[in-house]
């Protein structure tokens, strides 16, 4: 199977869902893997289900890995503002088993499947988990990252 060689994020905050999976859609994501714990969102079309759904209609492929998703306490020094914290709580939360097993999961993912891209909320990459689990992967095969920002409302 090919190789991606690339590992892409995104995140939503502000951004309408077309503008995100018209993003996707650009940048030849086949597969895209839902890093967050909570899969509702207040935000039209990023809800678990109609996510999935406006994936499919433009053949990407869905993923919820919850276990790779920032515990509550995370959440909550995240909008906070306290990023080091967030840092901290996610680096301990990185060690549980169901946290292990499915980053090995995303990884052999990212070396088998067309290019992938992991979602969460925060626009901004430098303020999220995503980021985190993106450079672990980087470090682990040499895979390149690219932050993708589609336009914002």
């Amino acid at each position: 199977m090919a190789k991606s060689g690339k590992l892409f994020t995104i995140g939503y905050e502000q951004t309408p869902a077309k503008a995100v999976l018209d993003e996707l859609e650009n940048a030849g994501v086949k597969l895209l893997v839902d890093v967050r714990a909570v899969t509702s969102s207040r935000r039209p079309g990023f809800s678990k289900n109609q996510l999935a759904a406006g994936l499919d209609e433009r053949g990407i492929s869905y993923l919820h890995l919850r276990g790779l998703g920032t515990p509550k306490e995370g959440r909550e020094a995240a909008r906070s503002g306290k990023f080091d914290a967030l840092h901290k709580i996610y680096a301990k939360h990185l060690k549980t088993s169901q946290a292990k097993e499915e980053l090995d999961e995303l990884t052999s993912l990212v070396k088998k499947s067309g290019p992938v891209c992991l979602l969460c909320y925060e626009r901004d990459h430098r303020h999220c988990h995503r980021q985190w689990i993106a450079e672990i992967i980087e470090h682990r095969d040499g895979v390149k990252i690219e932050n993708l920002a589609a336009r914002q409302v």
